[in-house]
């Protein structure tokens, strides 16, 4: 089977690794919208998402989706339920990390993916092979010992990890790409999150105007610091192999935990040790798990290579 020129490579590689830091230096971000509060920056995020998404769409001409979409109620309740999971998601994130539970917010990211493949089990009937179940039964005690260790269960963990696997979930059943998908999202939340800003500057509360153009300029660019790194990631979907992406994934998080402990400075008690240690050896069991079932794969389509032609790029 054909690989990928070098230099597509080199530019997938660069534009994964360039979504992912992104994603993972977020943090420095959220916190520099202060005084605003994270509903008035979750509500900024909707709209200037929106208007970013658009202006790019309008520049690449890509809106037929727009009509197919609006003639499939189904797919566009599909659309409708990620826009509000996904609402959830970036509240509880901003709010996490304006409120100093940054490192808390890291370990959601974590254990995304072992959230995933238990919903594929419980939702799907998927059937997992050995190495996952033990990766899924080292995450779940993971959460034991960090509930033991907080007094309560780590719930903006656990929101963030349950409520992304669910908008992953959601999307891949839509089926639009990520550009797309984006643009369709923030369309449903446009007019509510307006309506809040608003109703908020009715109240004398709003901070865009208030706080001066340089605050204002920057509520306005939470659009391009949501759409950005997408854009990256889509570039680098269809240049690298999905499993390579499977590993940068865990740059974002690694990038957030060491922000929250050498840059934001939170406590990282033994337990909460403990609990990380658990989950990142749950993560080590299901990389290389995921590796061995693609090298065992790769050797099984080895005799009938040459008669296969190349797969197409998958748009995602």
């Amino acid at each position: 089977m054909s690989g990928k020129p070098k230099g597509e490579r080199q530019i997938g590689l660069l534009n994964g690794f360039a979504a992912y830091g992104m994603w993972g230096l977020v943090p420095l971000f959220w916190p520099l919208l202060k005084p605003a509060g994270a509903i008035e920056i979750l509500a900024h995020r909707m709209a200037w998402s929106l208007v970013f998404v658009g202006v790019a769409l309008l520049f690449v001409r890509r809106w037929a989706w727009a009509g197919e979409l609006l003639r499939q109620p189904r797919r566009l309740a599909l659309v409708a339920v990620a826009a509000a999971v996904i609402t959830v998601n970036w509240g509880v994130y901003i709010w996490s990390v304006n409120s100093g539970h940054v490192v808390e917010a890291s370990l959601g990211y974590f254990i995304n993916p072992l959230v995933t493949i238990a919903m594929g089990v419980l939702l799907l009937k998927e059937r997992l092979r050995p190495m996952q179940w033990a990766a899924v039964g080292v995450g779940f005690a993971a959460v034991v010992v960090l509930t033991v260790g907080y007094g309560q269960p780590p719930w903006i963990s656990l929101t963030l990890a349950f409520s992304f696997a669910t908008y992953g979930l959601v999307k891949k059943k839509v089926n639009l790409g990520g550009v797309e998908s984006l643009a369709a999202e923030t369309a449903i939340q446009f007019l509510p999150a307006v309506g809040y800003l608003v109703w908020l500057g009715a109240r004398g509360d709003a901070t865009f105007v208030s706080e001066g153009a340089g605050h204002a300029a920057l509520l306005a660019s939470t659009g391009i610091v949501t759409a950005l790194p997408l854009v990256c990631f889509g570039a680098a979907a269809i240049r690298v192999p999905l499993s390579t992406l499977g590993l940068l994934q865990y740059l974002a998080p690694v990038f957030q935990f060491l922000l929250g402990v050498l840059y934001f400075h939170e406590e990282m008690p033994v337990e909460r040790w403990a609990g990380f240690s658990l989950v990142w050896l749950a993560l080590c069991l299901l990389t290389f798990d995921v590796w061995r079932a693609a090298a065992a794969g790769r050797r099984r389509l080895e005799p009938a290579r040459a008669d296969v032609p190349a797969a197409a790029p998958v748009d995602v």
